[in-house]
């Protein structure tokens, strides 16, 4: 299976929230294909805490990166105008969910209202 991490993911196991650590481990342990991106990769590494930074940045850097590409912008985008969308929150998650679609991922959540009204795979804890 692949699967995409949303920032509330990292922003969990950073900070120890108890359903995301197990749940990481979890899609480690069995090897899944696990994914970040740019949108989940920038709003991850804008945050001021050292310490969540570190947690964050270890576990970026064992997830395969990938930036969105041009088909992924223009289904967000779509995704966005079918929803009569409008804001910087629903861009970043239409962005995500857009990158989900095209590598046929499920995004790991704890916020699943965002991505399933997009229609596209959830794993919610």
């Amino acid at each position: 299976m692949k699967y995409l991490l949303d920032t509330t993911v990292l922003a969990d196991f950073a900070n120890g929230v108890p359903a995301a650590r197990p749940l990481v481990e979890s899609l480690f342990s069995e090897l899944h294909d696990l994914y970040t991106c740019d949108v989940v990769t920038a709003e991850a590494l804008s945050w001021r805490d050292p310490d969540e930074l570190r947690y964050v940045g270890a576990l970026l850097d064992v997830l395969e990166y990938t930036a969105t590409s041009p088909g992924a912008a223009r289904w967000a985008g779509q995704s966005r105008r079918e929803r009569g969308a409008r804001g910087g929150r629903s861009l970043g998650d239409a962005l995500i969910a857009g990158i989900a679609w095209s590598l046929g991922a499920t995004i790991v959540t704890r916020n699943p209202d965002d991505f399933v009204r997009q229609g596209v795979p959830v794993l919610a804890y």
